[in-house]
C-alpha cells in the first residue's frame, strides 16, 4: 500500500496525531510572540524635546512606559529604528524560508524544525539582554531566520502526520494558535511592563516547546517519498499503537527509482523546469506577499491606532479566531473549494480596506471596526493559501516550494512595517495600498486549479493538467503594477 492507505489503517486523525499537532500549535503561540516583539517593546510615548543653550537636547518622556525607545531615545531622525527592527526581522524570516525549505526536503522535517527552534530560543534570549540598538537588531535579524525555518517545516509537520482529509482542520489549527498567541502577548505586555523582562518572559514558552517537540518524530511522508520505507512503517506502527489500530499487515510499496529520481537534486531547481510547478510557484508567490503584506501591515499597525495599545493588539489577534471556523467550512464545500474561497476572502478584504478610505477622521470606532473586518477575512485568505499551497505541491518539492511563496510571503513582511507609517502623507494612503493589492491576489487566484476532493500527489507527475502559459504574463504584469 502506499503511505495514504496507510493512513486509512493507522487512523488519519487519532490520538497519535493530536498530540503531535497540538505541540505544533503550542510552537505557533511562542512564534506569536516573537512576531509581535517589536509592536510593544518598540512602543513610542508622548515625548517632548529641549534644546539647551549649548546646543545639546535632551528628551522627555510622558507615561509609564518602558521600551528600546525610551531606552535608546529612538525619537526624531532615530524614529526609523523601530520599523528596521521590525523589518530585519522579516528579512530574517525570508532567508529563513528560502534556505531551510529546501533542506528540509533533504535532510528531513525534525531535524530542522528542531535546530531552528533551539537556535531562536537563545536568540531570544539574546534579544531581552541586548546592550545597544545594533546588537538589538542583529539578535532579531538571526531570530527572524529561525523563525522562518519553525514556522516552515512546523505547517509541513501538521500536514504530513496526519490523513489527506484533516490537512485544512490541521493547518487551521495552527493559524488559530498563532492568532490566540498575539492576544496571549498582549496580555502578556500589559501585565509586564519593562521591555527587557517581556522579552525574556515572552521567551520563556520557547523552551517547554522545544522540551516538547523533541518526543516529535520525522514525517512518515518524508520518510516514504525518500524511500526510506522501513523507517516510514516504522512511524506510521508506533501511530497505529497509540490510536487503538492494528497494524500487523501494514506494508509500504516500494516506490524504488521513482523516489529516488524525484528525491534527488535541487527542488527549487524542479519548480522552475517544470512547467506546472513554474506556473503555480509563479501565481502563488505573488498571493502570499499580498497575504503577507495586508496581514502583517494591518497587524503591526495595531499600535498605531487610537486607543489603548494592548488591547488593540488583543484585538487583532481575537479577531482573527472567527475567520478560521469560516475558511475551514468554506473549503470543504464542493462549490467554494479552496480557489474560490480563497479568491473571495481576499476580495472582501480589499473592500474593508476601500471602505476604510471612506470613512471620516473623527469616526475612530468605524474605521477600526472595518479595519478589524480586513484584518479577519485576510485572515481567513492566510489560512487558505497555507493548505492550498500544501495540496498543490507533490511531497517531493512540497517545502521546497513552500520556501519559495514564504520567501515572497516574507516580502510583503518586510515592507508591511513601513506601510503603516503611510498615514505621515494621508491616513488613507496604507487602506489605498492593501485594497489594490487584495484585489488583484483574488483575480489572480482563479487561474489556480481545485484541489478538493484531489488525490495527493506524493511524487512528481510528468503528465499533468494542462495550462494557460499565455496567463503568466498577466501575473507578472498585475505583480509589478502593485508593487508600483
Amino acid at each position: 500500500m502506499d503511505v495514504e492507505e496507510a493512513f486509512q489503517i493507522v487512523g488519519e486523525f487519532g490520538a497519535y496525531q493530536k498530540r503531535a499537532v497540538a505541540i505544533l500549535a503550542l510552537t505557533q503561540v511562542y512564534m506569536a510572540c516573537q512576531s509581535m516583539l517589536v509592536v510593544l517593546v518598540g512602543a513610542t510615548p508622548d515625548f517632548h524635546v529641549e534644546k539647551h543653550d549649548d546646543g545639546q537636547s535632551s528628551v522627555t518622556f510622558f507615561g509609564d512606559v518602558d521600551s528600546i525607545v525610551t531606552e535608546w531615545l529612538l525619537v526624531k531622525q532615530q524614529a526609523y529604528k523601530v520599523s528596521l527592527a521590525g523589518s530585519l526581522f522579516f528579512a530574517g524570516l525570508l532567508l529563513g524560508s528560502f534556505v531551510f525549505g529546501p533542506l528540509s526536503d533533504t535532510v528531513g522535517r525534525r531535524p530542522v524544525y528542531l535546530s531552528a527552534l533551539f537556535l531562536e530560543v537563545l536568540l531570544g534570549y539574546a534579544t531581552a539582554a541586548s546592550p545597544s540598538f545594533e546588537l538589538f537588531a542583529a539578535s532579531r535579524l538571526l531570530a527572524g531566520l529561525m523563525n522562518g525555518a519553525i514556522g516552515l517545516v512546523c505547517f509541513i509537520l501538521t500536514q504530513e502526520y496526519v490523513g489527506k482529509s484533516y490537512w485544512a482542520t490541521a493547518g487551521t489549527l495552527t493559524s488559530v494558535t498563532f492568532a490566540v498567541g498575539i492576544a496571549l502577548f498582549a496580555a502578556l505586555g500589559f501585565a509586564i511592563r519593562p521591555w527587557r523582562t517581556l522579552a525574556a518572559a515572552a521567551n520563556t514558552w520557547g523552551v517547554l516547546c522545544f522540551l516538547l517537540s523533541v518526543t516529535l518524530p520525522e514525517s512518515p511522508r518524508w520518510l516514504y517519498c525518500r524511500d526510506r520505507t522501513g523507517q516510514a512503517e516504522e512511524v506510521m506502527r508506533d501511530m497505529a499503537l497509540a490510536n487503538g489500530r492494528p497494524a500487523s499487515e501494514l506494508t509500504l510499496r516500494r516506490v524504488g527509482g521513482k523516489s529516488g529520481r524525484n528525491g534527488n537534486g535541487s527542488g527549487v531547481l524542479r519548480l522552475a523546469t517544470h512547467p506546472l510547478l513554474r506556473f503555480r510557484t509563479l501565481l502563488l508567490t505573488y498571493i502570499w506577499y499580498v497575504c503577507s503584506l495586508v496581514y502583517y501591515g494591518l497587524t503591526l499597525g495595531a499600535g498605531d491606532m487610537s486607543g489603548n495599545r494592548y488591547l488593540n493588539v488583543a484585538m487583532y489577534g481575537l479577531v482573527e479566531l472567527p475567520a478560521y471556523p469560516l475558511c475551514v467550512y468554506f473549503m470543504n464545500k464542493p462549490w467554494a473549494g479552496r480557489r474560490k474561497s480563497l479568491s473571495t476572502f481576499l476580495c472582501l478584504a480589499a473592500l474593508a480596506c476601500l471602505c476604510t478610505i471612506f470613512i471620516p477622521e473623527d469616526a475612530v470606532s468605524a474605521a477600526v471596526a472595518s479595519a478589524l473586518l480586513g484584518k479577519l477575512t485576510v485572515s481567513a485568505a492566510f489560512n487558505i493559501i497555507y493548505v492550498y499551497t500544501s495540496e498543490l505541491y507533490p511531497t517531493a518539492v512540497r517545502n521546497a516550494g513552500l520556501g519559495v511563496c514564504a520567501t515572497s510571503c516574507r516580502i510583503g513582511g518586510i515592507l508591511a512595517p513601513f506601510v503603516p507609517s503611510l498615514r505621515r502623507l494621508s491616513n488613507a494612503l496604507p487602506f489605498a495600498v492593501f485594497c489594490l493589492s487584495g484585489l488583484s491576489a483574488g483575480a489572480l487566484a482563479l487561474l489556480l486549479p481545485e484541489t478538493l476532493g484531489a488525490p495527493s500527489e506524493e511524487l512528481l507527475l510528468e503528465n499533468q493538467v494542462r495550462i494557460n502559459h499565455k496567463a503568466a504574463p498577466i501575473v507578472i504584469l498585475a505583480s509589478h503594477l502593485t508593487l508600483l
